[in-house]
C-alpha cells in the first residue's frame, strides 16, 4: 500500500509537533530532532530558571487562586529570564521543523517574549476586572497581543522589502 501523505501536511504536522513539545518543556523538540546538546542545554536552563524563580510553586498557587501567595514566592529576578528562553526555544523548534519559512517569521516569537516579559513586570500591580492576575495569568494573557503585534510588523516588513 502506498503512502499518500502530502509532504506539506507532513511538514505542518512536524511544526505543530515541535511547537506543542516546546510548550510542554523547552528542549524536547531539539531532542526529538537529534540536537542533543541544544536540547539538554534548553532543558538545563529551563530547570535552573524554574527552580530559582520558584515558578512551579507560583503556577500551583495560581491554579488554586492564591495569587498573592504566588506573587510572594516568585523570584522575579530569575523569572524575568523565562519568557525569552521559552520563546527562543520555541522559535528554534519551529525553525527546525519548518525548514525555510517566510521572511521575518521570528517576529511573532520575539514580540511574544517581549510582551510576556512586560506582563511579568506588571503582574504584581495590574488588576484586570478588579482582580490581581499574578505572575502566571497576566503574562500568559500578554502572549496574544505579542503574537498579533509580531505578525503585523512581519507583514509590514514583508511589504516594504518585496523585490
Amino acid at each position: 500500500m502506498r503512502n499518500n501523505v502530502d509532504p506539506m501536511t507532513k511538514d505542518k504536522e512536524k511544526v505543530l509537533e515541535n511547537i506543542l513539545w516546546s510548550i510542554a518543556l523547552p528542549g524536547f523538540p531539539q531532542l526529538l530532532n537529534g540536537k542533543y546538546l541544544k536540547g539538554f542545554g534548553f532543558i538545563a536552563l529551563e530547570i535552573i530558571i524554574n527552580v530559582q524563580a520558584k515558578f512551579n510553586l507560583a503556577i500551583l498557587l495560581s491554579f488554586h487562586g492564591e495569587i498573592q501567595q504566588a506573587l510572594d514566592v516568585t523570584n522575579f529576578q530569575w523569572l524575568m529570564f523565562y519568557p525569552c528562553l521559552y520563546f527562543y526555544a520555541m522559535w528554534d523548534a519551529f525553525k527546525a521543523a519548518a525548514g525555510k519559512s517566510s521572511p521575518f517569521m521570528y517576529l511573532p516569537f520575539v514580540f511574544s517574549a517581549y510582551s510576556v516579559t512586560v506582563g511579568l513586570i506588571l503582574s504584581p500591580k495590574v488588576m484586570l476586572f478588579g482582580k490581581l492576575w499574578g505572575p502566571v495569568w497576566l503574562p500568559m494573557s500578554f502572549v496574544i497581543p505579542g503574537v498579533i503585534v509580531g505578525f503585523i510588523i512581519k507583514k509590514i516588513l514583508q511589504y516594504f522589502t518585496r523585490k
